[in-house]
């Protein structure tokens, strides 16, 4: 459905609860805040799943948001997820149950009984933002973490996912008297010591392939550990590694327990197609950001993913 009718289904239904992926990023809780906002403000009734794992530069969008224990929805809205295998542990209940998906991803599958897909948005908030208008449910605390949702997922307005339509939702948003300067100053110009160590260890430990137009980090936990580093130190560092001349495509790939590693991957799509390199390792995304999860040591993961990133860059057409 697009987002007239996704709004039209908003309306028609009540006792909402809303789910975000894990480890979730501003596009997810944002639009989570911002839709449950403005299910309120027509009277619904509407709660989010508390989020495990939400930083705290995240988790306070959710104040006064999440759903009390033993809350029974009848409606399920997921918002930013394109797979149930990104739902947390405790939305697990409910993957059989979500009766709308609202996503911008195009690996989206398709999981819900409704979805409203947009892929061509840079931020799943590009489309929440419609359908508030949509539903006449608007102000400043609806916007704020709107404005959130879309400015953290295209990089304050500067990564190549930037449309007009970014923009002009964007302004909008604004118009409603959001602090938009506290709020580019919070997620984009403030970085922790600790967060700065850590680049620093990732720069002396990154890698440079392709003639130094492929980068790739590993994150290990030595690494976290001597910078005295949490996950509230690691937001976006996927972007990091763009910002060095020359480099085109990058790969970050964070160590966690267990023995997993995580990889986030950004590409120039015109040339190498992200999703399909991590679609290789069972990942998916965007055409310029995805990501993977690679059981094994950061050695093997790196190995793995330049051997998806040689395959894919190989093929005829990044399309």
């Amino acid at each position: 459905m697009d987002y007239r009718e996704a709004a039209q289904f908003l309306k028609r239904h009540d006792n909402y609860l809303i789910l975000t992926h894990k480890r979730p990023d501003g596009d997810t809780i944002g639009c989570a805040a911002g839709l449950c906002r403005a299910l309120r403000e027509l009277g619904k009734t509407a709660h989010v799943l508390p989020s495990l794992d939400a930083t705290t530069l995240l988790a306070g969008y959710l104040d006064g948001l999440t759903a009390p224990e033993g809350f029974a929805p009848d409606t399920v809205v997921s918002t930013d997820v394109a797979t149930v295998n990104l739902l947390p542990d405790n939305a697990q209940p409910y993957r059989e149950r979500i009766d709308l998906a609202i996503d911008h991803h195009p690996s989206q599958e398709f999981f819900a009984k409704e979805t409203c897909l947009e892929a061509d948005k840079a931020a799943c908030g590009e489309i929440i933002w419609k359908i508030c208008n949509e539903l006449g449910a608007m102000n400043a605390e609806i916007a704020t973490p709107l404005y959130v949702a879309v400015s953290t997922d295209c990089g304050c307005f500067v990564y190549a996912n930037t449309t007009p339509h970014t923009h002009k939702a964007a302004a909008a948003l604004m118009e409603q008297g959001i602090p938009a300067k506290t709020l580019n100053k919070r997620h984009f110009r403030t970085k922790s010591m600790r967060r700065l160590k850590l680049e620093s260890l990732i720069l002396q430990n990154m890698h440079l392939y392709h003639e130094g137009t492929v980068a790739v980090a590993p994150i290990s936990l030595g690494m976290m550990a001597e910078a005295e580093a949490t996950s509230e130190d690691t937001d976006d560092l996927a972007a990091f590694l763009g910002q060095i001349e020359g480099v085109l495509h990058t790969a970050t790939i964070r160590e966690h327990e267990g023995g997993e590693c995580r990889i986030s991957v950004r590409t120039d799509a015109s040339k190498l197609n992200a999703t399909r390199v991590c679609a290789r390792l069972g990942g998916g995304g965007h055409k310029a950001a995805s990501g993977c999860t690679v059981k094994g040591t950061v050695e093997e993961a790196e190995h793995a993913i330049l051997a998806a990133i040689d395959g894919q860059l190989a093929q005829p057409t990044q399309d």
